[in-house]
């Protein structure tokens, strides 16, 4: 299966509950590369690179989220290698400051 990069922005009470603890962890643990940081609107985003399937799995995850959390919205969008490398090098998956 072909690699692919998505951006997703959550909306809800994401913000406060280690949503982004949650996802780093997650994201990590299914070898994805890419980050996730909070928004000053209360939202959260991240960018998720690796095979489709588990890209998707793993964007499927962020609809439930982790047990604190409610989650209104996830908005899927293709993503680029720049918006990826705004992560870092060294193709891990990177928690960045609230932007």
């Amino acid at each position: 299966m072909s690699d692919v990069i998505r951006h997703v922005a959550i909306r809800g009470r994401v913000q406060g509950v280690g949503y982004r603890a949650w996802t780093e962890h997650s994201a990590s643990s299914l070898g994805l590369q890419g980050w996730v940081r909070n928004r000053r609107d209360g939202s959260v985003e991240a960018v998720f690179a690796g095979q489709a399937d588990i890209v998707e799995q793993m964007i499927a995850e962020c609809r439930r989220g982790p047990i604190s959390s409610r989650v209104d919205a996830v908005d899927v969008t293709d993503a680029t290698a720049d918006m990826l490398r705004l992560g870092g090098a060294g193709g891990s998956f990177a928690m960045l400051p609230t932007l």
